[in-house]
């Protein structure tokens, strides 16, 4: 039987739907798994009516102490040192040997300015277009005020455009979703999601793509308010081996990025993993296999 609506992006359903829309949000149920972890090391609230001010306060206190904590203890692997900051940890689904590695291969993860990286859940080529634009936006704003744009306004930007692909027709909207992790003064660490409609949130710890409903529930239940950056990257790598169903993993399978605060300048600063580290931290966990030159320093 004929439609009696027209299936458009730009037009409702007689239920009140833009299916072409839902479609766009169905696409990031199959794309490979995105995990984003904030580890703040907030203490325990003794007062839960704190207003947002006091919490900001508190955040910069444990900003500057975790910096100052930095500075004495050196490297992030001494016993003792909590860092903060962000991780995020993908699924690649694009998986290959002959891929060169070295030369820009990157598929979920993305460095878009200093202070700010994304991981992306979707199509790749509308990951790429959104990606460069928010790179340019990024540049654009450190050229006319002489600093890094603040996150919250570079989400609400790309959001913006992505918006405006579900109000005009000849257009389809964009089938991809991005995890934001940045740094500014304003508001420290933050971490946000956003959907082919043009919404965000901001959240502790989320995730993207075809993992999302188990990665939420390990998440519900692992996830402290209290935990560093160490303790982030440990849970970050047990959710989404379950969420891949894999005893093993390999930096073939798995992309790795971390925003921390730069141990002697203060400021923010983005690693993405290269493959080989990406096998050390896996080694480090026990996720990875055992190969011919390990079986035998073992023996």
């Amino acid at each position: 039987m004929a439609r009696r609506y027209d299936s458009r992006t730009t037009i409702f359903s007689p239920e009140g739907r833009l299916y072409q829309v839902e479609y766009a949000m169905e696409a990031i149920n199959h794309a490979g798994t995105v995990i984003g972890i904030l580890a703040s090391c907030s203490p325990p609230s003794t007062d839960e009516n704190k207003s947002s001010g006091s919490e900001d306060v508190a955040m910069a206190d444990v900003t500057q102490t975790a910096t100052k904590d930095d500075s004495a203890s050196g490297s992030g692997a001494k016993k003792g040192k909590r860092r903060i900051g962000i991780v995020l940890a993908a699924e690649k689904k694009v998986t290959s040997k002959l891929l060169e590695k070295e030369q820009g291969s990157s598929e979920k993860i993305f460095l878009i300015n200093g202070n700010l990286v994304s991981g992306v859940a979707g199509y790749t080529a509308d990951a790429n277009s959104l990606v460069n634009y928010s790179r340019n936006v990024a540049q654009s704003h450190l050229v006319s005020f002489d600093q890094d744009m603040p996150v919250e306004q570079m989400v609400k930007r790309v959001c913006d455009l992505k918006q405006g692909y579900t109000q005009f027709g000849g257009q389809r909207p964009f089938g991809v979703s991005f995890l934001f992790a940045g740094y500014d003064p304003h508001h420290n660490f933050q971490l946000y999601s956003t959907d082919p409609s043009g919404n965000y949130a901001a959240w502790k710890a989320t995730c993207i793509g075809s993992g999302n409903s188990t990665a939420t529930s390990l998440l519900r239940q692992d996830y402290k308010d209290t935990m560093d950056l160490d303790e982030a990257i440990v849970l970050a790598i047990k959710v989404l081996s379950k969420t891949m169903d894999a005893t093993t993993l390999s930096s073939d399978r798995v992309e790795f990025s971390v925003i921390s605060l730069d141990e002697e300048t203060g400021a923010p600063h983005v690693h993405i993993y290269k493959p080989e580290e990406v096998d050390a931290l896996l080694k480090k966990q026990g996720l990875t296999k055992v190969t011919d030159s390990d079986a035998t320093m073992a023996s």
